[in-house]
């Protein structure tokens, strides 16, 4: 992804420096800051040697940052990105890194965000509640890695424009996918089609296909229902984990049961209202802005408030399929970026749908089906790591 460069910022010390002055060196190590064009100053970059290592900090509101290093400023620089990922200490982020034998640079550099898509910082959350119950979502400490998401559904409209691209290609599909309007969610889709749509998109964008027919990653997913192969490091568009999803449904919150708390009614998402739940405060019935238009009761995209990280119908209108076979217990084979069980029956369904009541559209509510399945409640979103 290409990073857009705006300033240059240094903190050594309590000195600091801008507009392209390049750092000084502490002990062989400096650190630089690189911003997009609206630069973020801050004021609290720390860099210091503590015997054979050099640890750095910056603060938690500096997202969508990347902490990468080089051991050679002359243009063009060769830039590798620092591992493990950081860690949240007193309110900043810190990674404490070896002391090579050569002098290091280090930067945090900011990639542009996709159009259409929304950041998902890194971080642990609690997946999972026992709010109401749920055998199979017994609360876990995750971890994932930042990634991009679509923030809305993906569309009938953006299906087809793909889905066209894809059929002239050399891509099959089991189902042309259907939806109610160009800005109604696309619906009728099987997972499998999912997965073959989002290489298509990422091949169609100029951008890596995640999903490959071979262990060798060199065969494109383009045809059949098979279990592909993932190359989790690629640049290209693919379904969420179910972790990364549920991380992405709560919106930075933590043990609520929905997007934006605890309770639900129908002015915030497309679901059947039922009072009876403790939790829904309805109305009554089928959401009225779901019967425009006629069966499938889905909504236009975006027609409800986003959570806190931008991101629209995570709750209700129409399930979205991840990539997960489901199984439990959470969290495999890690607890850090789990991918799911390695086989399995079913793949996992996030969301709750239009016909759905507000039991279904919780944040931690799991569903799953077969693979090969279509409904009309059945639909997705796309994510892309950084």
């Amino acid at each position: 992804m290409k990073t857009h460069i705006k300033n240059l910022f240094t903190r050594l010390g309590g000195a600091s420096c801008v507009d392209w002055v390049l750092p000084a060196l502490i002990a062989g190590l400096g650190l630089i800051m690189v911003g997009r064009a609206t630069a973020q100053i801050f004021t609290n970059l720390t860099i210091i040697r503590s015997a054979t290592n050099v640890i750095l900090t910056w603060p938690t509101n500096a997202t969508g940052f990347t902490l990468q290093s080089t051991t050679n400023l002359v243009s063009p620089a060769v830039w590798t990105t620092v591992v493990p990922e950081p860690v949240v200490v007193n309110g900043n982020n810190t990674v404490t890194n070896p002391i090579s034998g050569s002098q290091k640079f280090y930067r945090l550099s900011q990639s542009a965000i996709r159009s259409g898509m929304a950041l998902i910082p890194a971080g642990a959350f609690t997946m999972g509640d026992n709010l109401d119950g749920e055998s199979d979502a017994t609360p876990i400490s995750v971890t994932v890695s930042a990634f991009y998401m679509d923030v809305n559904l993906v569309s009938y409209s953006q299906w087809q424009t793909v889905y066209n691209w894809a059929a002239s290609h050399g891509y099959g599909f089991d189902y042309a996918g259907a939806g109610k309007a160009a800005n109604q969610p696309v619906q009728t889709v099987d997972w499998y089609d999912t997965v073959k749509w989002s290489n298509a998109r990422s091949q169609q964008a100029g951008l890596t296909p995640v999903y490959y027919m071979d262990a060798g990653l060199t065969q494109v997913y383009t045809n059949g229902q098979v279990t592909p192969y993932v190359n989790w490091a690629a640049n290209g568009y693919r379904l969420p984990t179910e972790a990364e999803w549920e991380k992405a449904a709560r919106g930075g919150l933590s043990g609520q049961r929905f997007p934006w708390g605890n309770t639900i009614s129908e002015s915030q998402a497309n679901y059947i209202g039922n009072t009876g739940y403790s939790y829904d405060l309805g109305p009554n019935g089928y959401n009225s802005i779901g019967r425009i238009g006629g069966i499938p009761f889905t909504s236009p995209v975006g027609s409800f408030a986003p959570n806190g990280y931008g991101l629209y119908d995570m709750a209700g209108n129409v399930f979205e399929w991840c990539w997960d076979w489901y199984g439990t217990p959470y969290g495999q084979p890690t607890t850090t970026n789990p991918t799911g069980p390695t086989s399995g029956s079913y793949r996992v369904l996030r969301g709750g749908t239009w016909y759905d009541f507000a039991d279904s559209t919780r944040c931690a509510a799991r569903n799953y089906y077969y693979s090969n399945y279509a409904n009309f409640s059945y639909g997705f979103r796309c994510v892309t790591g950084l």
